[in-house]
């Protein structure tokens, strides 16, 4: 691999995926073969695998190869048999690291699909009303456990089929996966991709210095007023960006690095409440509780038995 030029900036900002670079070439469907449902199958490596977002939602399945996937701010192991479902404008890539010399023909079996015709059925179709909870839990990115294989022939009928019957069978995937209750939802924030450079630069800026400073106090009027704007006008954009309101993102950064400490080390509980930031153990056990869906101590509880540490 080439040495990376050291006088480019570092890509940090997901690039926008545009209708033009979809070429047949990369493994799409020509677009007069397409309409609502779209479907990709590539190997790797190739250029699609890539820290990038579009407007549509992405149903991906990996057939061969393992590494790390990067769904909004999660980091995780992925296989073949991974199944996720991301939400529009959530940046995501995979990266497969046991690539053979050559590489590989397929790595991933992708459906591709617009938001706008599914929600304007569902305000006359009572019956899509899975779906559209489905929909917006993919919002966080979904990992779907135990449909690896469905998934598979549900994606050859969808691929193999065209017009309403390639409609019929992407509503028996879309019904498989409402149904499935075995998934675990990914990012811990909703981060949407912009298109606007300066905005990217902004709220770029904004998420590092909240990661990095969680434990501080912090203020979306402080904020806002760095920024040159109203704090009315800020909660706007912030959440327009993240999908989260400004307290609810920090508090999740917050209970998220409560929850690595819970795992990680024997502090007490109250110790960490104030060392990630909370001033309140009451308002810090509640908050936990609405992240992480356990209280801070059965997290730790679990915690242990599931990664073999001894009780605490």
């Amino acid at each position: 691999m080439p040495a990376r030029d050291l006088h480019l900036p570092r890509q940090r900002q997901p690039e926008l995926e545009h209708d033009y670079s979809r070429s047949p070439a990369l493994g799409y469907e020509a677009p007069a073969d397409t309409g609502v449902v779209r479907c990709i199958a590539h190997g790797f490596p190739t250029p699609l695998a890539r820290w990038h977002f579009h407007d549509e939602y992405e149903l991906h399945l990996i057939t061969t190869t393992s590494g790390k996937a990067f769904v909004g701010d999660w980091i995780g192991p992925f296989q073949p048999g991974h199944l996720v479902l991301c939400g529009p404008r959530l940046p995501h890539n995979w990266i497969s690291t046991d690539v053979p010399a050559g590489g590989v023909p397929e790595r991933d079996l992708v459906i591709q699909f617009a938001h706008h015709p599914i929600a304007h059925a569902a305000e006359q179709i009572p019956e899509l009303a899975d779906v559209m909870a489905l929909l917006e839990r993919a919002r966080n990115g979904i990992e779907f456990f135990g449909l690896s294989e469905r998934a598979m022939a549900h994606f050859h009928a969808v691929k193999g089929a065209h017009g309403f019957r390639r409609w019929t069978a992407f509503c028996a995937y879309l019904d498989d996966l409402a149904h499935c209750t075995d998934y675990r939802l990914l990012s811990s924030v909703r981060m949407q991709g912009e298109d606007d450079d300066t905005e990217n630069d902004q709220i770029n800026a904004l998420v590092n210095r909240i990661t990095r400073d969680y434990a501080l106090p912090l203020s979306a009027a402080e904020l806002a007023a760095e920024l040159g704007m109203s704090e009315s006008r800020f909660s706007r954009f912030f959440r327009r960006a993240t999908g989260n309101t400004f307290t609810d993102f920090v508090n999740r950064i917050r209970v998220n690095h409560a929850g690595q400490l819970l795992m990680e080390t024997d502090s007490l509980v109250t110790h960490i409440c104030y060392e990630v930031g909370f001033n309140n153990v009451a308002n810090f056990n509640r908050r936990f509780l609405e992240v992480k869906g356990l209280t801070p101590s059965e997290f730790r509880r679990q915690a242990s038995q599931r990664f073999g540490g001894r009780q605490p």
